[in-house]
């Protein structure tokens, strides 16, 4: 019982450890060939924008706010592809159910 109490813990600590990771690693998308950028920690924070000034058009707001969203969806899902990476492994040791609270 011991050793299952102490492997337990060390997957906690994996887990933290991994999630720290996550927090503190950028991920980048981007949308309209590259004339919008979106940096996300790889925990899905949004931390940065970059526009290219051929994007933006005072009579077209609309095709800039569309480039931002892919951007930044781009991001998100890179960062989720990450978490999977990073935490799929864990959360399979952990008997691959998932648990509550958490994204897989």
């Amino acid at each position: 019982m011991q050793q299952l109490l102490q492997q337990a813990q060390k997957m906690q600590q994996d887990l933290a450890a991994a999630q720290q990771e996550l927090a503190e690693t950028p991920v980048e998308g981007s949308a309209g060939g590259g004339l919008v950028k979106a940096t996300v920690t790889g925990a899905g924070e949004l931390q940065g924008l970059v526009i290219d000034p051929k994007a933006v058009d005072p009579e077209d707001t609309e095709t800039l706010a569309d480039l931002v969203l892919a951007a930044v969806r781009d991001a998100n899902a890179a960062a989720q592809q990450l978490q999977q990476e990073k935490l799929g492994p864990l959360a399979q040791g952990l008997g691959g159910g998932g648990m509550p609270g958490l994204p897989f």
